[in-house]
């Protein structure tokens, strides 16, 4: 068995068909040397079915960590899959964004000692989502920007994510006024950093969840890098029901003291401090 040089983190929920899609997107890497694990915040059978089945098509193993739906439990499911991992390197992205074949060799290529990487998304609607093919991943249609305008993609500044070269995409990276804040769709780190902090805060729902682990990454030191514009994915639309007003201002005020007291830890992540308990 190969030595694998990256663990390659998937969060789903109940989304089987954009989960496909993004499994095919990573089995046409340039780069194989990746393991794979699927953090399943409580997804019923048919993605056990899904997965069970489309593996069979996969060149690579996916390990399903999974527990019970128990409502919005991200941040606890990637911490059980931070435990999971086997390399010293994480990338961590959704089950609805579909990888350029570059993506997990672009992390690679980026990477560096006491830093993170942040990336960004293209995001789509829904009728371009479910009419994305596995040929059309094959032949990386999906991510060429004349067949997404052909289907409707309208002009935009976004668009340079797509059609950026090497050097382009340089310029874009250094220049763009959003800060490399760590984005859960596309970011990734060394395990030590991630385990250091004590990963994900369990108590946070939605809203911020993900940018929070990287504000503890940042108040030790670790520097985040932004690679937006080189490390590409497209997002599929989905409805975001699980958003409420109440989540977002205790995750809100959660980032608030982690600023204010320059918090490097969380007591309520992979390791829960003895009071939590």
């Amino acid at each position: 068995m190969h030595q694998k040089d990256i663990s390659v983190i998937i969060s789903t929920y109940n989304q089987p068909q954009w989960l496909m899609k993004t499994l095919w997107g990573y089995e046409k890497q340039t780069v194989k040397s990746f393991e794979l694990i699927i953090a399943d915040d409580g997804s019923d059978d048919e993605t056990r079915q899904l997965i069970n089945d489309f593996s069979k098509k996969l060149s690579y193993s996916i390990k399903h960590v999974w527990h019970e739906d128990n409502g919005f439990r991200k941040c606890a499911i990637l911490n059980a899959a931070i435990k999971e991992s086997q390399t010293d390197y994480l990338l961590f992205s959704d089950g609805d964004c579909i990888p350029r074949n570059d993506f997990v060799e672009t992390h690679l290529l980026f990477r560096k000692k006491n830093c993170f990487l942040s990336g960004g998304y293209f995001k789509l609607p829904f009728d371009i989502s479910n009419a994305i093919t596995l040929n059309d991943i094959d032949t990386a249609n999906c991510f060429d920007i004349k067949w997404l305008k052909d289907r409707g993609i309208g002009n935009s500044f976004k668009n340079n994510k797509l059609t950026s070269g090497n050097m382009k995409a340089w310029i874009l990276n250094h220049f763009t006024p959003n800060k490399a804040t760590w984005n859960g769709h596309n970011a990734s780190g060394w395990k030590a950093d991630i385990v250091a902090a004590n990963g994900f805060d369990e108590r946070m729902e939605y809203g911020g969840e993900d940018r929070e682990l990287g504000e503890r990454m940042m108040n030790s030191g670790i520097k985040g890098i932004q690679i937006r514009y080189s490390a590409i994915c497209i997002h599929l639309h989905h409805s975001r029901g699980y958003v409420t007003e109440s989540a977002l201002q205790r995750n809100k005020a959660i980032r608030v003291i982690t600023k204010k007291q320059k918090l490097t830890r969380t007591d309520y992540g992979i390791v829960h401090c003895q009071s939590d308990k």
